[in-house]
């Protein structure tokens, strides 16, 4: 018997600096109403859906940015979203900026079941970007100064009748964060993003965005038999221009959803979760097939090491 999920890929368009939380729940709110009009059991939102994407400005005094963050979820302005999907009978992934009680700010995304629990949460763990004010820029990529790695690692949650992952954003480009909830048995990863068409270090890479986008993903998927849900905000934000092209992409590595605009958009799918099993038990067994005793300088070390 198969194992089927209704899965809604919420993209959404830029969220403008003057946008409040208000605003930004709302625009969540409709999209799981689309959700709910398409049979979906869980709802995908973007990486810092509920703000404009901070990092990209720099203030000398971090508490000055404390505004951007939750520091509880669901807070009196989350709130409704949390009300809306109890009604609706629908799970979702959320992500946004996180200020915990004991004083660490996390870039962030939870899974929500249908009767409104928070089931899983998690931390980023690749932060990309920099530390310092880089003035030079056309804009800032300071997500190493406003977050902290995750220190947990990556997390897999028995929820919807599987076992669900998370990951953000540049998470998605490292092979090993696929690779960890491979080996607890994964078969749908949810991974919110922002990702801005313009590489300030290497402008040659401007073109390639959307194939890389695309490449790391669907090999995720495939090298690891798992179903993956990329969600992004697209559009122009702030004058950066963001790449959007949310999909949903199969354990097979096939996109079986595309967005084909850069404003909210809703993906469906039906995900059958045993069709994972068609890799997991065949080319990608990892009982059967993997040599982790070969594999050592991929935890054992940090930076290359070349052989003498």
């Amino acid at each position: 018997m198969s194992r089927i999920v209704t899965v809604g890929a919420a993209q959404m368009g830029p969220i403008q600096r003057e946008h409040s939380r208000a605003d930004a729940v709302k625009r969540l709110i409709a999209l799981l109403e689309q959700g709910a009009r398409h049979g979906c059991d869980l709802v995908v939102f973007p990486e810092l859906a509920l703000t404009t994407f901070f990092p990209r400005w720099f203030v000398d005094d971090i508490s000055e940015a404390d505004h951007w963050y939750e520091r509880e979820m669901p807070s009196r302005e989350t709130q409704p979203l949390f009300d809306a999907a109890r009604k609706l009978g629908l799970g979702f992934s959320l992500g946004y900026a996180e200020y915990t009680k004991d004083g660490h700010r996390f870039n962030t995304q939870i899974l929500v079941e249908r009767d409104g629990s928070i089931v899983g949460r998690y931390h980023k763990v690749h932060i990309p970007g920099h530390e310092h004010h880089e003035p030079d820029r056309p804009f800032q990529h300071a997500e190493r100064y406003y977050f902290e790695p995750g220190p947990e690692g990556f997390g897999v949650w028995k929820a919807f009748g599987g076992r669900v992952g998370m990951m953000i954003c540049n998470d998605r480009r490292w092979p090993e964060s696929y690779r960890v909830m491979g080996l607890k048995g994964v078969e749908l990863i949810l991974c919110g993003y922002n990702t801005p068409i313009h590489y300030v270090p290497d402008p040659s890479q401007d073109i390639l965005q959307g194939f890389h986008n695309a490449l790391v993903m669907q090999s995720g998927a495939y090298q690891n038999g798992t179903w993956v849900v990329g969600v992004a905000k697209g559009g122009v934000e702030e004058g950066v221009d963001s790449l959007g092209q949310s999909a949903i992409i199969a354990p097979s590595g096939q996109i079986v959803a595309q967005a084909f605009t850069s404003g909210d958009e809703l993906l469906v799918a039906r995900c059958d979760l045993d069709w994972c099993l068609k890799y997991k038990e065949t080319l990608f067994d990892f009982e059967r097939y993997r040599r982790p005793e070969v594999y050592g300088p991929i935890t054992a070390q940090r930076g290359v090491v070349l052989d003498d």
